[in-house]
């Protein structure tokens, strides 16, 4: 599966790092790796495109005192390597100290790296992986004949492996996958057009989603929105689907993330020990769970990652910091270089029964968000405005799907205006909650 052997990942590490400590650079860092990747799209049952990936590269930071260079090549040949080097140790020569600047401290790096089960290859050839993607995008269009076209399904498979090591004698490494499977059906009634997707990624191939249930479900989306009316401008509550909970989790990283603190271009400034949720929300970091793809023994400089308390009882209890945000900061690193790992969101008040159907009874009359367009997300004041998709809400019951209507609010009233979360908990990326209600903001619509 991979040309280059993990222990030949470990040889490259090393000849670099000896290679800046003999051109006279105080400390180093350097990262080597591989990946493969096959990725079929089919449309209406033909083939569009197939890519198959095959990369590779080993990426070197000097460091000259407070002074830093980085340099990156693909090419493993010896002189690539030390062409490499030197690149990253002139560019370190020439540029400004920074006091900030330099390798983790050692008490900070990971001295244990436990098997976390990342890596699950996926033995599916071309032909497989198309007759795969013909079934999921045929599931759509066999759920209704208003199905009328698609923008395709696809089949994602990734594997790789690298290593990470520094001039302070850390070295750590490991293999690891990631698939996906997807599909966009678009539906048709009376000339109105209304286009959903779906898909289903995962560390393991076995737990991805049944292909013709995801290419139904789909659909089923896409035809639930036809029919779609606007509405007029008011403030109501406002129901996030669980996938769309997860993007306000992310918005949520952002704005408590170092480069933003120490930059002060977040509204969560100095908020460490505040409260920035309702009282009944709790936040966990954890990236020890087995087969997970955000989960790492360490970040990308090598530091320990841990399980911990990000948000407890609304109470702001870490921010995410990289080595440098973290300097920058007079903090210590939390280990989140390269980003947060496994982010759970949840509330002491939920319930097992709190599914969608519960949900929307507690929404009451409002607005069910499916789907959101736009970045309008000002990190500096926590304005949000988003022109969105869903489902207007009466009694507790869908009535009619909307288009064509904004949101607007901010990101600072919503935390605090949350009142549930749902147990209709999903899996984006590293991010895992279930639908999150909020109290009221702002629609406007023609």
């Amino acid at each position: 599966m991979f040309d280059y052997s993990n222990e030949r990942l470990h040889q490259i590490a090393a000849e670099v790092l000896q290679t800046a400590r003999r051109l006279g650079a105080s400390d180093a860092a350097v990262d080597a790796s591989e990946s493969t990747g096959l990725t079929v799209n089919v449309r209406r049952g033909k083939v569009e495109t197939i890519e198959q990936t095959r990369d590779k590269g080993v990426g070197v930071t000097v460091y000259i005192g407070r002074r830093r260079g980085h340099a990156s090549t693909s090419d493993f040949s010896a002189r690539a390597l030390h062409d490499t080097v030197d690149a990253a140790y002139q560019i370190a020569r020439f540029t400004g100290e920074d006091d900030c600047a330099g390798l983790p401290d050692p008490d900070t790096l990971a001295t244990a790296q436990p098997d976390l089960d990342l890596f699950h290859p996926w033995d599916l050839g071309v032909d497989q992986a198309i007759d795969l993607a013909c079934r999921i995008e045929a599931a759509a269009f066999a759920a209704s004949p208003l199905i009328r076209n698609s923008d395709g399904a696809s089949v994602n498979v990734s594997h790789g492996h690298f290593v990470t090591a520094n001039s302070q004698g850390f070295a750590g490494g490991y293999p690891y996958s990631r698939h996906a499977i997807t599909c966009a059906p678009i539906a048709e009634r009376r000339g109105a057009m209304q286009r959903d997707d779906w898909y289903s990624a995962s560390a393991v191939p076995s737990r991805l989603a049944d292909p013709e249930k995801l290419g139904r479900y789909a659909a089923e989306r896409a035809l639930s929105r036809l029919g779609a009316r606007r509405l007029s401008t008011r403030k109501v509550p406002v129901l996030f689907e669980s996938p769309l909970a997860c993007g306000l989790l992310g918005h949520f990283v952002q704005a408590v993330s170092g480069g933003a603190l120490y930059r002060r271009t977040s509204f969560l400034v100095d908020a460490l020990g505040k409260d920035v949720f309702a009282p009944h929300i709790d936040i966990v970091e954890d990236p020890t769970i087995p087969a997970e793809l955000g989960s790492a023994a360490f970040d990308s400089e090598g530091v320990a990652t841990t399980r911990r308390q990000v948000v407890s009882g609304g109470r702001l209890d870490g921010y995410f910091l990289s080595t440098y945000s973290a300097r920058k900061l007079g903090m210590k690193t939390t280990g989140n270089a390269g980003g947060a790992h496994n982010l759970a969101l949840t509330s002491r008040l939920t319930r097992q029964l709190d599914d969608l159907p519960a949900m929307l009874e507690r929404l009451g009359t409002g607005l069910f968000v499916t789907d959101l367009m736009g970045q309008g997300v000002n990190y500096v004041t926590g304005d949000y405005s988003r022109g969105v998709g869903g489902f207007w809400v009466e009694g507790g019951k869908i009535r009619h799907p909307v288009e064509e209507i904004t949101i607007a609010g901010n990101l600072r009233d919503m935390f605090h205006g949350i009142v549930a979360v749902g147990s209709d908990v999903i899996q984006r990326g590293g991010r895992r909650t279930g639908s999150i209600l909020i109290d009221q903001m702002s629609v406007a619509g023609g």
